[in-house]
């Protein structure tokens, strides 16, 4: 089983280090109070193998002093388990900035104190987990994306994971997808509805689809639309963002919406992305 100890500034970002974790297959504990920690990993190893990446955030918050982590650190060498510490730091001014954007308390703050001594303070008292960690991670100036990009080359067992993207067609007669992140209407493309032959069928015939994507108009919008993909996801997972919704929409969703689905998710697929192609309306009407 291989477990991580999350230990550092409060406000240096530990959450979201452990919910970037779980996407790497950790099973992440918050706020996990040292003296549970060698109880847990015998918990976990009584699964037989059900939870072999463990993530435990031990922090300040608990009030107890590190020298309790230190001595079940020490309990899980005895008892056989492998661990490692990652130390997330940032500097004094950026954790006083994050807490006033916040508006949340520092739990070593005080009246008498404030906010920057209460930072200058945990520093201290964190040192000698910071000197033992096996990694540091200074989220100063960093992106989300870029901490995640850190954490896979750190944990990741391949190539770091990309943007996942779902290319959904939708009728706005039944309303837009909740899902949705992207939201593009189609409803001025040539309609097969009022071509007697076609009217029944869907986007996903060849008839149909070669009727739709056959204008001038329409070449050009799924051109811009690529375009506009290629310039929008990379900036996406720059950002941090693991998955995205675009819906493509027409009146009834199974004509127009269809077709420019279908060409849009087989474009991304074959730019190399992963792609889902939904359809969630076909079937209606």
């Amino acid at each position: 089983m291989e477990m991580l100890v999350i230990s550092g500034l409060s406000g240096a970002g530990k959450s979201r280090v452990a919910a970037a974790l779980e996407d790497l297959d950790f099973y992440c504990v918050d706020n996990m109070p040292a003296a549970l920690i060698p109880k847990f990993a015998e918990l976990c190893a009584a699964t037989r193998g059900r939870y072999e990446r463990v993530a435990l955030v031990s922090d300040i918050r608990s009030r107890e002093g590190f020298d309790q982590l230190f001595a079940a650190l020490d309990e899980l060498h005895a008892l056989g388990f492998d661990y490692k510490i990652l130390y997330v730091d940032a500097s004094v001014e950026t954790v006083v900035k994050r807490y006033k954007e916040t508006r949340r308390r520092h739990p070593l703050d005080s009246e008498s104190s404030g906010l920057e001594s209460a930072v200058r303070k945990e520093m201290r008292m964190l040192e000698r987990v910071r000197q033992r960690a096996d990694y540091v991670i200074d989220t100063t100036g960093l992106t989300l994306g870029r901490l995640q990009r850190t954490l896979f080359r750190m944990f990741g067992a391949g190539e770091q994971e990309r943007l996942r993207v779902s290319v959904m067609s939708f009728g706005f007669k039944y309303g837009i997808p909740i899902e949705a992140d992207l939201v593009f209407d189609v409803r001025f493309l040539p309609n097969p509805f009022y071509v007697p032959e076609l009217m029944d069928r869907t986007g996903l015939e060849e008839d149909v689809y070669d009727y739709v994507m056959s204008s001038d108009v329409s070449r050009e919008f799924l051109k811009r639309l690529e375009e506009l993909l290629d310039f929008l996801l990379p900036n996406y997972e720059e950002e941090g963002k693991m998955n995205l919704t675009v819906c493509v929409g027409c009146t009834g969703g199974r004509h127009r919406s269809v077709a420019v689905t279908e060409a849009l998710a087989r474009y991304l697929t074959q730019q190399g992305r992963e792609t889902e192609c939904i359809h969630r309306d076909i079937a209606k009407g």
